[in-house]
């Protein structure tokens, strides 16, 4: 069963933020990844050249969770290099609050933990995001949800979840001040 994130280090860089700015605090940017519904995944293509997408994650038991076909290119990039980036944010520049998570992406297999995050992702996303758990993977009939196949062999409807447990988190809060805080997270018993 995962833990739940160790409370972090926090920092406030004043090179980055308003004079007089605050740290944001981490339970500030924990809700924010909780309740995003849209999140930017950077992955690293085999030759080395990042890869862009957005994608929908479900905060739980302190890390962020995501699905992907193991054919689309985000499962490809994550076959050979499992460091990735998500973000999440606003697109106004006087308010709001982006955050930016890096770590390890780490295949979940155990049919009980996707049990649970299936009913997570249905809980948040609605019934059109409604997975059975199937051979360590999510699996999903509704167009929304699956993924299709994109070589011969692959199961259409079959998604590889993957939890990033954080290392560090930035966030970048805007508004009557601007800040940058960064959290650190532990790398022991993740």
């Amino acid at each position: 069963m995962p833990q739940q994130a160790p409370e972090p280090q926090t920092e406030l860089d004043a090179r980055y933020s308003s004079p007089g700015a605050t740290a944001t605090p981490w339970e500030e940017a924990a809700t924010r990844l909780e309740e995003a519904e849209i999140f930017w995944l950077t992955t690293v293509r085999p030759e080395g050249r990042p890869h862009v997408t957005p994608l929908l994650a479900v905060w739980k038991d302190g890390a962020l969770h995501f699905a992907t076909g193991p054919a689309e290119r985000k499962g490809l990039n994550l076959a050979v290099n499992p460091h990735v980036v998500l973000t999440t944010g606003t697109n106004s520049y006087g308010q709001g609050l982006d955050v930016v998570v890096e770590g390890e992406a780490v295949r979940v297999r155990d049919e009980e933990r996707l049990a649970g995050l299936a009913a997570a992702w249905e809980a948040k996303y609605g019934p059109d995001w409604r997975f059975e758990v199937r051979d360590g993977a999510f699996n999903s009939t509704s167009a929304a949800a699956a993924p299709p196949p994109t070589e011969e062999g692959d199961e259409a409807g079959r998604a590889l979840v993957f939890e990033v447990a954080p290392r560090t988190v930035f966030g970048f809060g805007r508004g009557a001040e601007f800040s940058q805080t960064r959290w650190r997270f532990a790398a022991e018993g993740r």
